[in-house]
């Protein structure tokens, strides 16, 4: 794992006044170098705070009335639900903070009230949809071209296993367990947590390491089970490509990326009647509440088992 760098001032926030950019610089790095958050949560955060703060004399000034404004004049001009509550928790997690430290004397944004965002899902894919979709992927690798033999690797690592995008490209080799078919994985906040996976992607795992890998790794590769074409550990955008090329391969298939297929792995897993809690550890969610979005979809299934078992159904 890189090790956590810290986050570097933006020219917006050398725009503001000098002790309100000074906070936003101790917030981020707070952030990434205590709470262990990715870079790109960081970046959200501080671009979050930057368009908050923005016009305020002093961070002495910072007020519930100034942050309303704020909102209220982004939502004016037309920004999405989900996109104001993000900005108001950034907002609320920065004020705790600054009184927690003692930059301010009293949280005004422990009252900010915003709109929640709409909780919305990628397009399911059926497991028929998926298995064409991971059957294409291996007809592809017959020939034992490198980047096919990544690619369908990948795309059975994320269906087996619902990891995230940026999760499957962290892997190093020695994450791999191929006797008991687990991957060791870094997730959000730097929760490490195991995942196991089934034959077929162990399969394509063990052809891609043996007759894959090695073409494309050069004397300077880090250690990633995953490799671009360059030697170097895949990037999230390339995996996302390998798997929008993949569904587009099979006609009537959704087009989605990587968080599509983490979202099939668990509704499929539910469907066939998996505990919310194991799908709640396999997924690497903090809370319960996140996995139960994906129960949704199970509702039908819900009400056949309920018409079957029920005595007055």
């Amino acid at each position: 794992m890189a090790e956590a760098r810290e986050p570097q001032q933006t020219d917006a926030e050398s725009g503001t006044a000098p002790d309100v950019a000074e906070a936003i610089a101790r917030f981020t790095r707070h952030l990434a170098l205590e709470r262990g958050r990715s870079a790109h949560t960081v970046r959200a955060y501080r671009s979050d705070l930057v368009g908050l703060l923005a016009g305020l004399p002093s961070l002495t000034a910072l007020d519930l009335g100034h942050l309303r404004r704020r909102l209220g004049e982004a939502h004016a001009g037309g920004v999405a639900r989900s996109t104001l509550a993000r900005r108001a928790a950034a907002v609320r997690t920065f004020t705790a903070w600054a009184v927690r430290v003692g930059l301010l004397e009293t949280d005004p944004g422990a009252l900010l009230v915003s709109p929640r965002g709409r909780a919305r899902l990628p397009e399911v894919v059926r497991p028929d949809q998926a298995a064409a979709v991971l059957d294409a992927a291996v007809s592809g690798a017959a020939e034992e071209d490198p980047e096919a033999l990544r690619d369908l690797a990948l795309l059975e690592v994320l269906y087996a296993t619902g990891i995230r995008v940026a999760e499957a490209c962290g892997l190093d080799l020695e994450d791999v367990d191929d006797e008991r078919r687990t991957l060791r994985v870094l997730g959000k906040g730097n929760r490490e947590r195991t995942v196991v996976y089934g034959v077929p992607a162990a399969r394509a795992l063990r052809r891609w390491r043996e007759r894959g890998r090695g073409a494309l790794a050069r004397p300077g590769s880090p250690p990633a089970l995953f490799l671009g074409v360059r030697g170097g550990r895949i990037d999230p955008r390339v995996a996302r490509t390998v798997v929008h090329r993949a569904m587009a391969a099979v006609p009537g298939a959704p087009d989605i990326g990587p968080h599509g297929f983490r979202h099939a792995a668990a509704t499929h897993l539910l469907h066939g009647g998996a505990d919310l809690r194991y799908v709640q550890e396999l997924l690497g969610h903090a809370t319960l509440s996140t996995t139960q979005l994906y129960t949704h979809v199970t509702v039908d299934r819900l009400k056949v088992v309920h018409d079957q078992a029920h005595p007055r159904a």
